[in-house]
């Protein structure tokens, strides 16, 4: 997930302003940690503009 966000050019602070997630949520889950939900997911997959399925391999 950081290195798509990376590739998109975006800070960790555009990132999960845009996906309306908590700044803790996105750390850890680029940390490979966390249980995020279905909308969780869904939203950063938008913000990060690449298929849900890809996001979560």
């Amino acid at each position: 997930m950081k290195a798509r966000r990376l590739e998109c050019n975006l800070t960790q602070e555009t990132t999960y302003l845009s996906a309306r997630v908590d700044r803790r949520t996105l750390q850890a889950l680029e940390l490979g940690q966390g249980n995020p939900t279905y909308e969780t997911l869904l939203r950063l997959s938008h913000v990060l503009d690449i298929p849900l399925a890809d996001l979560v391999r």
